[in-house]
């Protein structure tokens, strides 16, 4: 598939994993807009120019789906005057805290032990059904209130990836973009430039050995199947995405076409 981000994408100094989502194909032959829904990882660490870039894209409201946890370690996001910023964790505190410990402080024998043979992916596919499945509330709210008022906007979590990834892709399933879009779209997450930078203590070339970097990158991968679990919770859970929307995100069709009024050409 041809690749999806616009070509006038720029290179934010503090800011990981930024991208426009417009131009991603629908079912019914329509694309996203360009300049409506932004996705990226967080902005505490953002220059002054990237803040500038992003005040220029005239955002009404940036969704940050970290929690405590995440903004003690990163920070709060820099103010966008008079951008409005809603803050939904759709990860607890201790689960972030217990996370980023590991990340930094796991010894190797304590990574293999939790994170070798499969554990790894297992984590992140149990991670985004259980985002599914018990973030409903939150996944509403952002719906309802980009068919509202709140567009342009950006969503970002910490790395960008892995919750915003699963906003970004309920939003798109929303408004009827292809589901291998969807994917590609959520696989460029794996770009070099795009990658969240792991942190480890300790200045040894033991702390970044490859082992230690091959136990953690399942943990920092964009990986299909971890969202296609996503997708399977959803015919498992409601039948499908139309019930979905409806019955656990009240969604109604009169909504939806709002959020299509708003978000495609």
């Amino acid at each position: 598939m041809t690749q999806q981000v616009p070509s006038t994408e720029p290179e934010l100094a503090g800011v990981r994993n930024f991208r426009d989502v417009g131009g991603l194909p629908t079912t019914d032959g329509r694309r996203m807009k360009h300049g409506r829904l932004f996705r990226s990882g967080h902005l505490a660490h953002a220059t002054d120019e990237d803040a500038a870039f992003l005040s220029s894209l005239g955002l009404h409201t940036i969704f940050d789906f970290r929690n405590a946890s995440d903004q003690k370690l990163e920070g709060p996001d820099v103010e966008l005057p008079g951008v409005r910023n809603v803050n939904l964790p759709l990860t607890d505190p201790a689960d972030g805290s217990e996370f980023w410990k590991m990340v930094r402080d796991g010894e190797i024998d304590q990574l293999r032990s939790i994170l070798a043979d499969g554990k790894a992916a297992n984590r992140m596919i149990t991670s985004y059904r259980t985002i599914i499945k018990e973030r409903t509330a939150e996944h509403s709210q952002v719906l309802h209130a980009m068919a509202e008022d709140s567009v342009p906007a950006l969503m970002h979590c910490a790395a960008g990836k892995d919750r915003a990834g699963l906003s970004i892709a309920v939003t798109l399933l929303a408004v009827g973009v292809e589901r291998d879009a969807i994917v590609a779209d959520y696989l460029e997450s794996n770009a070099t430039h795009r990658r969240y930078k792991v942190h480890r203590n300790g200045s040894s070339a033991s702390a970044y050995s490859p082992e230690v970097m091959e136990l953690l990158s399942p943990l920092f991968d964009a990986r299909a199947e971890y969202l296609t679990a996503a997708f399977e919770t959803i015919e498992e859970t409601w039948g499908g995405v139309d019930p979905y929307l409806e019955r656990a995100l009240r969604v109604t069709p009169e909504l939806r076409e709002r959020l299509r009024e708003r978000l495609l050409d």
